[in-house]
């Protein structure tokens, strides 16, 4: 691990196209924070998107960078891991990249338990096409494509992850990136899955859920006397609240997807192969080669 970084270490040259005001940034800036905290050097990441505003946030970080199609990412963020484990994998998407098309993988990512983290930029609305109500929009919520408001009940992603198996769950509020940034490097440092569900204002297109109307709302778990995150009772009663932030529910110990996969059992792809290119003289890379391919 690295030491000595600051949130600096993952700035680019590329120019941040985000709307004013868009809680992406904040996002972009706790991101970089949590990185800097736990010592994470820009060539241990691999930063994985979708489709959508916030999936341009790899675009803007110094670190390996893979943006794929709509709701993919968590199943390409887990192919990486297995092929080299050794990476930090961190999902960054949008709540209908995540909790809508890409909404089975989610499900079964949370399943699953590889040792990724995933930050859903949850801002309650399609940004990107022009303001169509997500998964996470509350019923009655009024677009220029749903005149007559949403019919349907919000996707509740914390109580989702929760039932599907998830290890680690915790939401964050844009309006607070350094308390974000702590939220994140926990999920980072966890072992297993982490849901970070970060609440964000779309300051263009929702006009509801506004910073003003999150700041009149949200509350720290931290602050909670006796609250504790590994209480799965509990945690699923919190998942229905609104709204607290910080780590809802955590357990440790449970098996990680990768530690059980045998064919990983002697060393990932990735290592196979840097061993077979390390490999000084014809006769060993031989050897090597009849082991391993």
């Amino acid at each position: 691990m690295v030491t000595k970084m600051d949130a600096k270490t993952y700035d680019t040259t590329v120019e941040v196209t985000w709307c004013a005001g868009c809680g992406d940034y904040a996002i972009l800036k706790a991101l970089k924070l949590a990185l800097a905290e736990l010592g994470i050097a820009p060539h241990q990441v691999l930063l994985v998107s979708g489709i959508g505003c916030g999936s341009k946030l790899p675009d803007y970080t110094n670190a390996n960078g893979y943006m794929t199609i709509h709701g993919r990412p968590l199943a390409v963020a887990t192919g990486a891991k297995l092929a080299n484990p050794e990476l930090h994998v961190i999902v960054v998407n949008g709540d209908g990249d995540s909790y809508g098309i890409g909404c089975n993988h989610f499900v079964h990512t949370c399943r699953r338990n590889p040792d990724i983290t995933q930050i859903v930029e949850n801002n309650q609305i399609y940004g990107l096409t022009k303001g169509q109500y997500s998964p996470t929009s509350d019923a009655g919520f009024i677009t220029t494509t749903s005149p007559d408001g949403a019919i349907e009940a919000a996707f509740n992603p914390a109580a989702i992850a929760l039932a599907a198996g998830a290890t680690f769950i915790a939401r964050a509020f844009s309006g607070d990136p350094k308390h974000m940034a702590g939220v994140i490097a926990q999920g980072v440092r966890h072992r297993g899955y982490a849901l970070v569900d970060v609440l964000q204002p779309c300051v263009t297109f929702n006009r509801v859920n506004t910073y003003a109307w999150y700041r009149e709302r949200v509350y720290d778990l931290a602050e909670e006397e006796g609250y504790d995150p590994s209480d799965r009772t509990a945690a699923w009663h919190k998942a229905q609240e609104c709204i607290p932030v910080g780590v809802i529910y955590q357990v440790e110990g449970a098996p990680v997807y990768e530690d059980q996969v045998r064919a990983l059992a002697d060393g990932s792809p990735v290592s196979r192969l840097l061993e077979l290119a390390r490999a000084p003289a014809l006769g060993q890379y031989e050897s090597l080669k009849e082991r391993f391919v």
